[in-house]
């Protein structure tokens, strides 16, 4: 499992995907998918992932988009037969009992540009302060909705929208001029929520990449990395959504 260049595959043609699964993935490349499903399924039950193999390196990027408009990605070892959108329910589904066929394709359901294949390093930051932000930020919203704000009761989905909007870390790239870049509770809590980070009592010694590819931003940590539009571009982002990219 990596999580620096396969975080940002190379596309494929996508073809009828009734034809087989993921080549020969193994235990690992078995588990690693299903730890990204149940975690995408938990988080988004009707949600699809997009499958594109990677070439000549027996590997498949497994991309999904959570519902606080993040895009995640993990890779996991075993070639998929096309780029392909599936179900993700139901792709964990065929995991659990070892079948190898994938479900229908929903192509059709895809509809998210992705970040450009090359990408750059910006800074590299603490998996332990990530959590830390993370777990700070969910303690505010749980008080906030108990409380209030400022005494008077703020519904939750504002609550939930504000704190995922608000810029938690900011880095600032040493070569000029280069415009700071800055990171959205939404890559935070995508890359935290997602398991990116590994386990929380690991000894807190990861490290997680700041990348910026064009117009994105991204958090590559040790099992997956979360994607997002720069701050500026989200505040202008078109209401329809774009096709498969």
């Amino acid at each position: 499992m990596t999580g620096g260049p396969a975080a940002h595959p190379g596309g494929g043609d996508a073809v009828d995907s009734g034809r087989g699964g993921i080549a020969g993935p193994g235990h690992e490349g078995v588990a690693d998918a299903g730890a990204f499903l149940a975690r995408l399924v938990r988080l988004d039950p009707a949600g699809v992932v997009r499958m594109r193999p990677l070439a000549d390196v027996g590997r498949t990027a497994l991309w999904a988009r959570l519902p606080w408009d993040v895009l995640v990605v993990r890779t996991v070892t075993g070639r998929a037969p096309a780029d392909v959108t599936v179900v993700a329910a139901e792709l964990l589904a065929r995991l659990a009992a070892a079948d190898p066929a994938l479900p229908p394709a929903r192509d059709d359901r895809w509809r998210w540009p992705l970040p450009p294949a090359a990408s750059r390093p910006v800074e590299v930051l603490p998996a332990a302060e990530l959590r830390r932000i993370a777990e700070a930020a969910a303690g505010t919203l749980r008080t906030a909705a108990a409380e209030g704000v400022g005494g008077r009761a703020v519904g939750q989905r504002v609550l939930r929208d504000a704190l995922l909007d608000h810029v938690a870390v900011t880095v600032t790239p040493d070569a000029a001029p280069t415009e700071p870049v800055e990171i959205t509770q939404r890559l935070v809590q995508g890359l935290v929520r997602m398991g990116f980070l590994g386990p929380a009592g690991a000894g807190g010694a990861g490290e997680v990449q700041v990348r910026v590819a064009g117009r994105w931003v991204g958090l590559v940590g040790p099992y997956g990395a979360a994607w997002s539009r720069k701050v500026s571009d989200l505040a202008i982002r078109p209401a329809r959504d774009q096709p498969k990219g």
